[in-house]
C-alpha cells in the first residue's frame, strides 16, 4: 500500500512540476507518468540491487527508455519527458545534508555525503547518456539501410 502511495505522490509531484514548466496538457500526464514509473522502478530495484546508486541508475534507464518511446510516439523531444520524469530521482536531500553537515562543522562527514550525492547524480547522468546514445546509434544504423 505504501508503494502505491509513494508512486501516486511521485505522479502528483511531476504533474505539479509540469504545470510550473508550462507543459502542454496533452504531454503533462505522460511526463508525470514517467516520474511515477521511475519512482516505482527505483523502489522495486531494491529487491535485486543493494546499492542505492545502482538503483538510481536502473530507475534512470527505465525513465530514459520511457522518455525515448514517448518522444517517438508523439514526435516531441525526449527531454520534454525526461526533465519532468527525473524530478523524484534528483538527490536534493543529499545536497541539503551535505550543506548541513558542512555548516555544522563536520567536514569529513560532509565530504562523504557529498561524494555519495555526486555518485547518485553521476548514475543519473550515465543512465541518460547510455540510453540516448544507444537510441541515436540505432536510428543512425537504421537510416543507412
Amino acid at each position: 500500500m505504501r508503494l502505491l502511495f509513494e508512486t501516486a505522490c511521485a505522479f502528483a509531484a511531476c504533474l505539479a512540476f509540469g504545470i510550473v514548466f508550462h507543459l502542454r496538457r496533452g504531454k503533462l500526464a505522460g511526463a508525470a507518468a514517467g516520474g511515477a514509473l521511475g519512482w516505482l522502478a527505483f523502489r522495486l530495484a531494491a529487491y535485486g540491487l543493494h546499492s542505492d546508486i545502482a538503483r538510481y541508475f536502473a530507475a534512470t534507464v527505465v525513465v530514459s527508455i520511457y522518455a525515448e518511446c514517448m518522444a517517438r510516439r508523439f514526435r516531441t523531444p525526449a527531454s520534454l519527458y525526461l526533465v519532468i520524469a527525473l524530478i523524484p530521482l534528483v538527490p536534493g536531500g543529499g545536497i541539503y545534508d551535505t550543506m548541513e553537515t558542512c555548516m555544522l562543522g563536520s567536514p569529513q562527514e560532509a565530504v562523504a555525503t557529498g561524494l555519495h550525492t555526486v555518485g547518485i547524480a553521476g548514475a543519473l547522468a550515465v543512465g541518460i547518456v547510455l540510453v540516448s546514445s544507444t537510441v541515436q546509434l540505432f536510428h543512425k544504423r537504421a537510416g543507412r539501410r
